[in-house]
């Protein structure tokens, strides 16, 4: 089945009011799973949604409030998100940290106690949009083995850069790890196999089994390259915005359990350093010089051809993710007009 992204929309923030979500919070939350949807991070769109659904219901995600500055500079802030949806409190810690950019070159915001913000790249986008750049790291609950080591440590722990340009989309939205573990939560959903060379069982043994996988590592990307970044965002978004780390990370994935993770926003103004028209320009060069090598896709153009071809041809709704829906809209005596 095959839905618009209109229609998406309407089915998100239709159970979020049900359930007493404010209309702007359920608006962002539907606004950050669609263009999920769209650039193709299905892992991350409507398939997680039900995840949210419960947070809700069993009180570990709060409908009511707003964000706290615990503690703040004119470049830097301390958000507490008050355990919000997540993709409310990071569209408002991105906000912080664009207006700081603005007035003074960069705008550092660190957040805690808030919760799954979908994918990264939706709020480095928010700086491309003002002409800035945007940095987004987080650590999630442990999924990956230290190198050598057979137990999950630490998280998937994902980086988004995104980069101002005249005419092409920069950016880059990635897990630190081989594969996201919202892949491999999907990949359970739909009864399919993971690639190989992507996760461990319990014992240590290479698997494609997704349940497998679930309850054993998933790999970091690059073998020790990967390792080492998921290592320092670990840090830099655990104890440096007053959230947790490793082993006592939780909530990213069971929503019974209290988010602890964090994330560190980074807005950066190019045109506090050079002139921002001489910038992008530049960065249009660079990417026509790459491209004329060859056959050659920049970060970005995946998501950019998926977004085509999904508003095109309307975002997929495995039969599983549809029967889940389902059950939404009878629990709640709505009308989505679900079919197939």
């Amino acid at each position: 089945m095959r839905i618009t992204s209109e229609d998406e929309k309407n089915i998100i923030t239709s159970i979020l009011k049900a359930l007493n979500v404010p209309e702007e919070h359920a608006n962002i939350v539907a606004d950050v799973t669609v263009n999920a949807d769209l650039k193709g991070f299905s892992s991350h769109g409507i398939g997680r949604f039900p995840q949210y659904v419960k947070g809700i219901e069993h009180g570990t995600i709060k409908t009511e409030g707003n964000i706290e500055i615990e503690k703040e500079t004119v470049s830097t802030a301390l958000v507490d998100g008050n355990h919000l949806l997540g993709h409310f409190v990071t569209y408002k810690g991105m906000k912080i940290a664009i207006q700081k950019a603005k007035k003074t070159g960069i705008g550092l915001v660190g957040i805690h106690d808030s919760n799954h913000f979908g994918i990264a790249g939706y709020y480095s986008d928010m700086a491309i949009k003002e002409d800035m750049i945007g940095i987004v790291i987080a650590n999630t609950e442990p999924a990956v083995a230290p190198l050598g080591g057979k137990e999950p440590i630490l998280g998937t722990n994902p980086i988004a850069i995104g980069i101002p340009s005249n005419k092409y989309y920069v950016s880059v939205d990635m897990a630190t790890s081989a594969s996201a573990r919202g892949k491999l939560l999907e990949a359970a959903r739909k009864g399919e196999n993971l690639p190989e060379g992507i996760a461990l069982d319990s014992n240590g043994s290479p698997t494609t089994d997704p349940e497998k996988a679930l309850k054993g590592s998933i790999l970091p990307f690059g073998g020790h390259k990967g390792y080492a970044l998921s290592f320092m965002i670990e840090i830099l978004a655990g104890p440096l915005v007053k959230a947790a780390i490793g082993k006592e990370v939780k909530g990213t994935v069971n929503p019974y359990d209290k988010c602890t993770k964090g994330d560190l926003l980074i807005a950066i103004d190019p045109s506090k350093f050079v002139n921002i028209k001489d910038f992008k320009e530049k960065v249009d060069k660079f990417v026509e010089e790459v491209k004329s090598t060859g056959k050659v896709l920049i970060p970005g153009d995946i998501e950019k051809m998926n977004m085509k071809k999904n508003l095109e041809e309307g975002i997929y709704i495995d039969q599983e993710l549809l029967k889940q829906l389902k059950k939404l809209e009878e629990k709640l005596n709505l009308d989505l007009k679900l079919e197939g």
